[in-house]
Formats: C-alpha cells, structure tokens, sequence
C-alpha cells in the first residue's frame, strides 16, 4: 500500500506557497499605537564617562558579594548644580544596578588580586531608598579599571574644592552684609548726633520766646 504521505506534504507546501502571495490587499492595524517620549532622568547631565562593566554588592547578611548585573556605568554631571553621580544599568532589562552621588570624602581602590576590579563605599538610591552600599565593580581591562579609578577620584577632589569655595563665599556674603548693616548703623547714629544740637537750639529759642512774652504780660 502506498504512502499518502508524499501528497499530503504537497498539499501543505501548495497552501503555504498561497499563503505567502502577496494579494496586493492592505490591511489596516487593529489598534494603533501612539509615539510615547521617554524620559530618563538624565537630560539635564552630561555623561564625563561611560565604560561597559560587571557590577556586584557585598551582602552583609550572607557575608558574600552578589552580582547586580552587567551592563553601563555612568559619571553623570548636572548642568546647573555642578554635582556628578554614578549610574549603570543592566544592558537588556534596564534595571538599575547603582545610584549615587559622588561626594567630597569618598574614595576607591583596587581590589585585592585583581587588578581589572575595584570598590568603594557609598550611600546608594538604586533600590527606592538611601543604603550604605559596599560596590565591587569589573572592568573587561586594566586599563578601563584604572580610567574609572582615576576619575572617581578626582570627581571626588573637585567636589570638596567645590564645597569649601561655597563655603568662602558665603562667609564672604556674610560679611560684607554685616559690614553694611554696621555702616547704616554708624549713619544713622551720625544723623541723629546732627539733629541733636538743632533740636536743643529750638527748644532754647522756645524757653526764650516764652520768658519774654512773660515780661511783656506783668510790665
């Protein structure tokens, strides 16, 4: 007995081959789709650098390092504000691995045995609220290690720099509002001294009147 198989195969490649001519029919979408803009917080920074990594968080519970994901570490810098913060993401979720600033105080350094590693300390935002994060982070060289390493470190530099000028200044501000609040105060001091003497001269004047019209009243 023959196999139908051979002609039900045919049959199949007979209606696929249909199923792909292109009848020349448009259809129109079920549901269309808006553009949406999105944003990612970061339109008001200016990226000072931008390497792929491997992050990882110290769990203090378990008393192990935990991956957090791979993916983009950003030194992000504010327009206005002049504060940088480091951010990375995981490359296909997105996710958030780490959200900190970078303040006057904080360091990093190599991790032991592995030059292409480092760590440093911050109090991170990455999970919705402030933690004190221990983060090791890996580069795929030595040399993207130590460019991270390097500009960690001067961003944290510039930052303390930042704040003692900051703090001059308003010493300054403070000063120089107190050095005019004290020449209004010798002013008016000096302004009044002046009408003094005028104001003793009237009175003076006005004894005199009276006494005389005193004199002409009993003569």
């Amino acid at each position: 007995m023959a196999s139908t198989e051979p002609e039900r195969e045919n049959r199949e490649e007979e209606s696929e081959a249909n199923e792909d001519e292109d009848t020349g029919a448009q259809v129109a979408p079920i549901v269309r789709l808006e553009e949406v803009a999105v944003t990612t917080g970061e339109e008001n920074e200016d990226a000072v650098l931008d390497l792929k990594a491997k992050m990882y968080r110290f769990d203090k519970e378990g008393n192990q390092w935990k991956e957090r994901g791979a993916g983009t570490v950003k030194l992000l810098k504010h327009k206005q504000t002049g504060k940088v913060r480091l951010v990375m993401r995981q490359s296909k979720t997105l996710k958030i691995c780490a959200n900190h600033l970078i303040s006057s105080g904080m360091s990093v350094q190599e991790h032991s045995g592995n030059e292409k590693s480092c760590l440093w300390h911050a109090t991170d935002f990455s999970d919705g609220e402030l933690k004190d994060e221990l983060f090791c982070i890996r580069f795929a060289s030595i040399e993207n290690c130590k460019t991270f390493m390097e500009k960690f470190t001067e961003i944290a530099e510039s930052q303390q720099v930042g704040k003692e000028s900051t703090e001059g200044d308003e010493a300054a501000g403070l000063i120089e509002n107190l050095s005019v609040e004290e020449k209004k105060n010798d002013e008016k001091a000096k302004e009044a001294e002046d009408k003094e003497p005028a104001k003793e001269e009237k009175e003076a004047k006005k004894e005199k009147e009276e006494e005389e019209k005193k004199t002409e009243a009993s003569t």
